[in-house]
Parts: structure tokens; C-alpha cells; sequence
């Protein structure tokens, strides 16, 4: 309530535009008569006028040929300015003619909602007055030029994937350590709470509550896992109260930098002999990079390899500065379950320059400037190099498999 008092124009400046499905809305959809006397249903996905954009909008109208019988008006806004927060009111409106009212309380924040509008054709669109009232906040509707949906179109737009793939048969098109789990928003707060002190990573923009799911009345949280736990933890999340769906889904890897290799060298019984593997990465990066090695280690969250190496700076040799090279990596069996291959993916080079020498240290600034665009010159050759070495397969994006 008190958000929506301090920022009534936000909340209700645009409250009918800017749906998700308004690329449709836009197209000027003739409306499409019903046979005389027949019952029809279109659908308004975006009114213009109202939140700045911020709102998803869905008028649903049921006709009579063309009298308005009855409409339901569902709308989803920010609680506040520049806020990821989102609330909803869904009010079945009365009709009187041209004017469509009706009062409701909002689903999150319980705020009072009033609709007064009236509705005019004009030609193959439709024209929207009046006001909306949430809370305290009161706006002036005036949106001419709206177009409407058949129902037909509208269920078509309303097709969303949550990128969930419960068993995918191998990591070509999911990554090994990114997992997803789809929940109820009445289970959502417990689940989550139940990963406190698991080794496991939330991503945080799947923590927001978008329109989809509140209509849909469930969340997809995204997770980065350990490969090697990923599928025991999402057999443990399918069992859990409210969850729908649980699987792989699109994270770390991506094909172009991932290689595949037999796996019957890197294991010890089996397990993955990760640091005996991370040791063989790290001689081949050495000697693309001109780099020594100094620290390798994997996240016991993600299963994350981490590789740094050091070497003297070659801008100004006299003034003895080192760089220092993270690259990141991913090893994991290349399907889930037991295989005899496993799939290696590496990051793209990371380099910083600092005095590391004795004595009074100049200071450096590794940033640089907006408009240069940064290059990769340290990672030619690394992925085949490593892909030589390891006798290992480079994925062909062109014909889908390995090579």
C-alpha cells in the first residue's frame, strides 16, 4: 500500500500496456464477427496508456455477436518504481452498454482496486476511457487504437517453455550442472528455504515472481549443482511438497568451447578422477598461455574447476609485472547417469596485471575503455590444444555431433 501511494504514476500511469503478448496486440487484428447471434470470445493483451509499459494486461470479453455479454479484466504491475516485485488483481467487470466497472482487492498487496472504462469501437480497433484506482492512486485512462485476439491467437501466445528437460540423453543441449525446478507459489518460500546450507548455487533472477508465474501460480528456481549430485538432488526435489517438475536445463557449457574424451583414463573406479584431469588441463594451458601454473580446485557447490597460472607482464618488462590467468572449466560425464565418455568444457582466459615485485609497487588499472571492445588474444589454440592432447571430439554444431 504505502509503495503504491508514493508512486501512483508508475503503478497506474500504463496498467493496460506493455504485455508480453502486445507484439500481437499491436498487429490490428480485425475483429473477427461471430455468426449471427453466436458466442464468442476475444482477448485485449495490451491497452495503451497505462504503467509506462510495466504492465501485462489480459481483457477477456465474451460476445454476444457484437454486445459485450461479460468481461473479466487481469492485470499484473510493479508494487513500486523500477521494482522486480510484481502484484496482481483479476476483477470480473459489469456491463452496462459501453461501460465496464467493477472493485476487487489486489492479490499480494491486498490494495483496494476500482475499474471504471468505457469501451468504444473505432473501425477494426477499440478505444478505452476512464479511470483505475489502486490503493489511494487514481489514473485517467485514454488509450484509442487497441486491438483484440481471437481466442485462438491468444492461446497460441500463451505458450511459454520453462526450459526444464527431466532427462535429456546426453549435455548437448543442457548443461550438466544447471538444474531447474518448477513450484507451487504456496511451497515456493519452503523449498527454498530448504537449500539453506546445501551445497548448492540459486541463481537470483529466478527468485523473482513474474507475471507468467503468478498466473500460472508456479515458480521455476534455477540451480548450479555439482554434476555429479545433480541427478540424486533432483530425485530428492521430485519428492518434495509442491514441486511439478524438476530436470536439466541450459547453464555453463557452451559447445563450441567443450570437447569430449573417453573416460576410462580419468577415473578411479567410478568416480571421475577430477584432479588427475585438472593436472592435464593445466600442462596444456601452461604452454598456450606462456603461463605457470599455481592453484587448481573445483567448487564443492558447482563441481567449478578452477585454474590460475602466473606470468611476467610483456608491456613494459623493465617495470616487472605479473599477470595472472583464471580459467574456469567443467568436467562431467557427457550424458546422465554412468558413460564411457565424459564431455570437458573451458572458459574463455580472464587476465589481471598487478606490481607483484618488491619494493614500492606501482599501481595499475586493468580497466578499459567503453568503447574498446576487449579481445581473447591468450585463448588461441587452447581448446584444440587440449583437444589434441586429450585425444579428444569438437562438437559440429553444423551437423549435431561429434567429430
Amino acid at each position: 500500500m504505502r509503495a503504491l501511494l508514493v508512486c501512483p504514476t508508475i503503478v497506474l500511469a500504463a496498467l493496460l500496456a506493455g504485455s508480453p503478448y502486445s507484439a500481437s496486440a499491436q498487429m490490428k487484428l480485425s475483429p473477427k464477427a461471430a455468426a449471427p447471434g453466436g458466442t464468442e470470445t476475444r482477448y485485449f493483451t495490451s491497452i495503451d496508456g497505462l504503467m509506462d509499459g510495466n504492465a501485462d494486461v489480459i481483457l477477456k470479453e465474451t460476445r454476444q455477436g457484437k454486445t459485450v455479454t461479460a468481461a473479466t479484466l487481469d492485470v499484473c504491475y510493479p508494487v513500486a518504481k523500477n521494482s522486480d516485485r510484481k502484484d496482481r488483481f483479476v476483477v470480473n467487470l459489469q456491463v452496462s452498454g459501453q461501460t465496464l466497472t467493477g472493485t476487487t482487492t489486489s492479490l499480494g498487496a491486498k490494495a483496494p482496486v476500482t475499474v471504471k472504462l468505457t469501451r468504444k469501437p473505432t473501425g477494426d480497433t477499440f478505444e478505452f476511457r476512464g479511470q483505475i484506482g489502486i490503493g489511494q492512486a487514481v489514473t485517467e485512462v485514454t488509450s484509442p487504437d487497441n486491438a483484440d485476439l481471437s481466442e485462438k491467437e491468444f492461446l497460441d501466445n500463451q505458450t511459454t517453455d520453462d526450459g526444464i528437460t527431466p532427462q535429456p540423453k546426453d549435455f548437448t543441449e543442457v548443461s550438466p550442472e544447471a538444474i531447474a525446478v518448477k513450484v507451487k507459489l504456496d511451497a515456493a518460500t519452503d523449498f527454498l528455504k530448504s537449500l539453506k546450507g546445501q551445497d548448492v548455487e540459486v541463481t537470483l533472477a529466478s527468485l523473482t515472481v513474474g507475471c507468467d508465474a503468478l498466473r500460472a501460480g508456479e515458480q521455476t528456481i534455477n540451480m548450479s549443482v555439482d554434476p555429479e549430485r545433480a541427478a540424486a538432488l533432483l530425485a530428492k526435489f521430485k519428492a518434495m511438497p509442491g514441486v511439478t517438475a524438476a530436470g536439466w536445463t541450459a547453464g555453463l557449457v557452451e559447445m563450441d568451447r567443450t570437447i569430449r574424451i573417453a573416460a576410462a583414463d580419468w577415473r578411479d573406479g567410478d568416480k571421475i578422477n577430477r584432479d588427475k584431469l585438472a593436472g592435464a588441463i593445466a600442462g596444456v594451458l601452461s604452454k598456450t598461455l606462456a603461463a605457470k601454473p599455481v592453484t587448481q580446485s573445483f567448487s564443492p557447490s558447482t563441481g567449478k574447476l578452477k585454474l590460475v597460472f602466473k606470468r611476467p607482464n610483456q608491456d613494459f618488462p623493465a617495470l616487472e609485472l605479473t599477470d595472472t590467468i583464471e580459467v574456469a572449466g567443467l568436467v562431467s560425464t557427457d550424458k546422465p547417469g554412468t558413460s564411457d565418455k565424459l564431455i570437458l568444457w573451458i572458459g574463455s582466459p580472464s587476465t589481471t596485471t598487478a606490481d607483484e615485485s618488491t619494493g614500492a609497487k606501482l599501481n595499475v588499472s586493468d580497466e578499459a575503455p567503453a568503447d574498446e571492445e576487449g579481445d581473447q588474444p591468450d585463448d588461441d589454440g587452447s581448446v584444440d590444444a587440449l583437444t589434441k592432447e586429450l585425444k579428444g571430439q569438437r562438437w559440429d554444431a553444423d551437423k549435431s555431433v561429434w567429430k
